[in-house]
């Protein structure tokens, strides 16, 4: 008989993905023995951070990139938001019982209304339109639209000050969250350091994933220079840009062919705290023609290290690391293998429009930045604003795909589910639970067959089996939505 895996699960990676997944695997299954390795010295610090990523609980309020332009007929397809607003529910719900639990505080989360901003008369059509074809879904019911001056001045006086005269819209709503996802991954991973079952370790560098019997043998470089092999039954690769070469260890066959391009991030931030008192809110502007998968600029207020700052951005910026502080230079060229070389030679012939964008980004000066900050601010003083180095994003490219590209989060597993990997971002950790569901659900049926599981499973996330993208089934779930909110000191967001 084969000797027992060393561990049920070990998670590589510790920000919000790893945590979140983790964190409900010892909701629904508190017997499972569980370890999270990360390779940094400490938890959470690349992407999941606060400094770098928006920090918005996206639920398709204000991202013009979840609706898509018009279609032939004239309308607007408003599914994907409305997916996504379902999505960010179970989140909303899982976070809710874990502060109503005491489990975690909930000072990782704030109430920030979320806005669209747009100018010119065919921009302001559209969002008109976008919000008469949203509003029909309880989620988007609260949405206000307003193409009045005065009143957009009222809502985001920065955005208005100093502006030429012509057309402009905003569409709004207040049931909008400004998230810190590094804080809180850090605190569900310090409730699980304390309950049994349970080791989080930092300086623990996955090196190759190998299939071992039922289960896999990973081997594990340890920042004291020894090398550690252990083994698992389960493994979730939740490292953010250093998931693809783990992937391509592990032999995925559903990965063949997979490419990833790393793509940087710049901020500019003012701590201006008077600033941040006269736009309390994230503004969302319009998606690059050229670049859709990176999303609109923005300008956000948010609460890191204590004190409210305003971030503009995101710019990119080039880079061949996969990750900020643990990748390295040679992360890009060392993912190459003939699979990989024609789809990234596809998608550079296919998208020479984003490659002249990123270029274009990468040669940016200050003074650029500070122009492209002008048009979602145009009295902003250049003395009042900073650049940040934000997270790695590494966009996935697929051969199946042939040249397109495709953005969102996106799970891996292998035949027999004894394996998972996410690969994406955006909308990433703001559904970062309904992923976490998603794998708990097709990699542990096993378990949830057990009643005792599934109940378990129904008081985390009460609404996981319903579909709220019916309106009716989202408005039967109104009640349980806003309690699990009000924890979480949030108005009812729907």
């Amino acid at each position: 008989m084969p000797p027992l895996p060393d561990h049920d699960a070990i998670l590589v990676g510790s920000g919000i993905m790893s945590a979140t997944l983790a964190a409900l695997l010892r909701g629904v299954a508190p017997d499972l023995t569980l370890r999270v390795v990360e390779a940094g010295p400490g938890l959470a610090r690349e992407s999941s951070d606060g400094w770098h990523n928006a920090g918005t609980g996206h639920a398709g309020i204000c991202e013009l990139s979840y609706t898509p332009a018009r279609s032939a007929d004239g309308t607007i397809d408003v599914s994907r938001a409305v997916r996504i607003g379902q999505r960010f529910a179970h989140s909303l719900q899982f976070w809710g019982h874990a502060v109503a639990s005491a489990a975690i505080p909930a000072d990782f989360i704030h109430a920030v209304p979320h806005a669209t901003f747009v100018t010119g008369a065919d921009d302001v059509a559209f969002l008109r339109d976008r919000r008469e074809a949203l509003v029909g879904h309880p989620f988007f019911a609260p949405l206000q639209f307003s193409a009045d001056p005065a009143r957009i001045e009222r809502l985001a006086p920065l955005v208005m000050e100093g502006r030429a005269a012509g057309p402009v819209a905003a569409s709004w709503m207040d049931a909008g969250t400004e998230v810190d996802y590094g804080r809180l991954a850090r605190h569900l991973l310090g409730w699980l350091a304390r309950q049994p079952g349970t080791v989080i370790e930092t300086g623990r560098r996955v090196r190759s994933v190998r299939r071992c019997g039922s289960g896999w043998e990973l081997t594990i470089g340890h920042g004291d220079g020894t090398v550690e092999r252990t083994t698992a039954r389960f493994v979730f690769l939740g490292a953010g840009g250093g998931t693809l070469p783990l992937v391509q260890s592990a032999g995925i066959a559903a990965a063949r062919g997979y490419a990833g391009f790393p793509i940087g991030g710049q901020w500019l931030v003012s701590d201006r705290a008077d600033l941040a008192a006269r736009h309390p809110l994230k503004v969302y502007g319009g998606t690059p023609p050229s670049a859709p998968s990176l999303g609109g600029p923005h300008l956000d207020l948010r609460r890191l290290d204590g004190r409210p700052a305003l971030l503009f951005g995101p710019f990119a910026s080039w880079t061949t690391r996969f990750l900020r502080f643990e990748g390295r230079l040679t992360d890009l060229p060392r993912s190459l293998r003939p699979s990989t070389i024609g789809t990234l030679v596809r998608t550079g012939v296919g998208n020479l429009g984003l490659v002249r964008y990123l270029v274009g980004q990468g040669l940016q000066r200050m003074a650029d930045r500070l122009a492209a900050l002008r048009e979602f601010y145009p009295l902003a003083r250049a003395e009042d604003w900073r650049l940040v180095e934000a997270g790695i994003r590494v966009q996935t490219l697929k051969p199946v795909d042939r040249g397109r590209i495709t953005y969102g989060t996106e799970v891996l597993t292998d035949p027999g589910n004894s394996l998972a990997a996410l690969l994406g971002a955006s909308p990433g950790a703001s559904v970062s639970v309904d992923v976490a569901l998603e794998i708990v659900k097709r990699c542990f049926a096993d378990r949830l067959a057990d009643p005792a599981t599934r109940r378990r499973l129904d008081d985390l996330i009460p609404t996981h089996a319903a579909d709220l993208t019916r309106p009716a089934e989202a408005r039967a779930s109104t009640a349980v939505v806003a309690a699990r909110a009000a924890a979480l000191g949030l108005p009812a967001p729907w």
